[in-house]
């Protein structure tokens, strides 16, 4: 793991001075053209450009396909070549798309369209003088016309600093609906024990479920990615002023330290749940091989989760529960409620803030790439684009019902196009919909015989008080942001693997750590745009 840290932290040195080296600056495109650029879909014809954009490839195509050369990535080519243009797919494997984004543009060989979840390192290399200033090609009436209707001002103004100049494209999600607890039902079941409701009541099941298992198993774990954001909100002691929130909610590292007394008491639970051997003893890896929780959670060795707010019955996550009802038919994973706040006795479901990935433009990039790169987005904003990636040919994938697409056969649709759907859709975080209830209603027809799943899912994942993530990037950030990650990985595994008698001078040393490496700097400056005093 100390290799993994180290390797980081030379990947973010390499991106700072291939920056500082070109000289950093503003990255305006009103230096290279002066805001002439039209890219609505269709406005105009290009001469036989090329761009290449970013797909994460999660090593899922069908036989007969590739990540680059299949049946949708045709279809784009076909529609780009309607107005002139090319593009070439670059693949980055999805567990590990940070690390390699970092290592692309610190090496000047990033796509023409870059994309992420991390928004302070898009503005990091804006601030550096590595990315385009995209105003010049969004901001005029006529320009991106399809894409600022579908993804909207709120939504696209995430993607603006101060000044608003715009580093990224930010899509729209289609819901803000996170994570949910998934849990055994059947084994609830059979041991006569109803659903917990608080972090207490779920200590005793997940001891219920290793000690006296129905089925006599002996490996059953409560397996967690690294981000649980419900379990945080379970302990956080900032979940009742919605500009508290705001300061804690962006990276782990900044709730650990600025939420102290809750997130002390959370790694304690976690620290308790390892020590009792209730949490897999790998539980770490399982942010980088999602493979391992998949195969856990297909053979029946999981009995609580925190997952993707639809992973239990997602056909793009693989069907897990279907699988696992393979191998044993009275199996039953569901979804719960969040468990009650340990300090207010209120539900919290931790939610996305509106916006999704972002996408933005290296200066290897010429001005003309750039334009075509904007209309390509324009394009997956319309009908013909992202609305026929994600939701496939009316009467061959679905049927429209009062306005909605309804799937015609999921199992055709899952080898067909879902396995890639929501990757080539950019513009879009979990499809394109006009709405949410058409989101929920689409989405549930998708998984027949688990409708009733989708749609608990979803309910679920939003009950109670919801607390949002924050979009807000202070301005320190990008400067500490490596650091701080390097010793949030290192101590947050440290924290919850330590033995009991040295779990507070680890999280003390955590806290000190965290401050030496500058986070004081970042909160301070989070407190003071959410008007927080204390």
């Amino acid at each position: 793991m100390k290799k993994r840290f180290i390797a980081l932290a030379a990947t973010a040195a390499m991106v700072m001075s291939t920056f500082v080296g070109c000289g950093g600056g503003t990255a305006s495109a009103s230096n290279e053209g002066g805001g002439d650029y039209k890219t609505t879909y269709g406005d105009k014809q290009f001469d036989d450009v090329t761009i290449t954009v970013e797909l994460f490839d999660r090593s899922n195509a069908p036989e007969g396909s590739t990540i680059t050369d299949n049946k949708w990535t045709n279809y784009v080519n076909q529609e780009m070549n309607k107005v002139g243009i090319n593009v070439e797919f670059v693949t980055v494997p999805r567990s590990d798309e940070v690390t390699k984004m970092q290592t692309m543009v610190g090496s000047q060989t990033a796509p023409d369209i870059t994309i992420t979840y991390t928004y302070p390192y898009a503005e990091d290399y804006f601030n550096l003088g590595g990315t385009w200033d995209l105003s010049e090609f969004i901001d005029g009436e006529d320009q991106a016309r399809n894409l600022k209707a579908y993804i909207g001002n709120d939504c696209l103004d995430i993607g603006r600093n101060g000044d608003g100049q715009l580093y990224g494209i930010v899509a729209r999600r289609a819901t803000t609906a996170k994570t949910n607890f998934f849990i055994r039902k059947d084994w609830l079941d059979a041991l006569g024990l109803e659903v917990p409701t608080t972090p207490e009541e779920l200590h005793e099941v997940l001891t219920a479920f290793a000690k006296e298992n129905p089925d006599g198993r002996k490996d059953v774990v409560a397996a967690h990615l690294v981000q649980m954001w419900n379990m945080r909100a379970a302990f956080s002691t900032k979940t009742q002023d919605e500009n508290q929130w705001q300061v804690a909610a962006s990276e782990d590292c900044i709730m650990d330290y600025y939420d102290q007394d809750g997130m002390r008491e959370f790694y304690k639970y976690m620290n308790t749940l390892y020590n009792e051997g209730l949490l897999h003893k790998e539980y770490y890896t399982m942010a980088t091989d999602e493979d391992m929780f998949k195969s856990l959670f297909c053979s029946g060795a999981i009995g609580f989760c925190e997952y993707n707010v639809n992973g239990n019955v997602d056909v793009l996550r693989g069907g897990l529960l279907q699988t696992l009802k393979e191998n044993d038919p009275n199996a039953d994973i569901v979804s719960i409620e969040p468990l009650k706040n340990v300090n207010t006795g209120q539900q919290n479901s931790a939610a996305y803030a509106t916006g999704g990935l972002i996408a933005f433009c290296p200066k290897t990039a010429s001005a003309e790439k750039v334009e075509a790169c904007m209309t390509y987005l324009d394009w997956m904003c319309s009908k013909d684009g992202g609305y026929v990636l994600y939701h496939g040919f009316e009467g061959e994938h679905y049927d429209l019902v009062d306005g909605v697409p309804v799937v015609k056969d999921s199992d055709y649709n899952a080898k067909d196009k879902d396995w890639i759907r929501t990757d080539l859709f950019l513009t879009g975080n979990q499809g394109y919909f006009d709405t949410v209830d058409d989101f929920n209603a689409c989405t549930s027809k998708e998984c027949p015989g688990y409708e009733d799943y989708v749609i608990n899912n979803y309910e679920n994942a939003l009950k109670g008080n919801v607390l949002p993530d924050s979009y807000y990037t202070a301005p320190s950030t990008s400067e500490y942001i490596t650091d701080l990650k390097i010793v949030q990985d290192e101590y947050q595994v440290k924290c919850i693997t330590a033995s009991p008698s040295e779990f507070d001078k680890t999280f003390d040393e955590y806290m000190s750590k965290l401050e030496d490496a500058g986070i004081k700097t970042v909160v301070d400056e989070r407190m003071e745009y959410f008007g927080v005093t204390n």
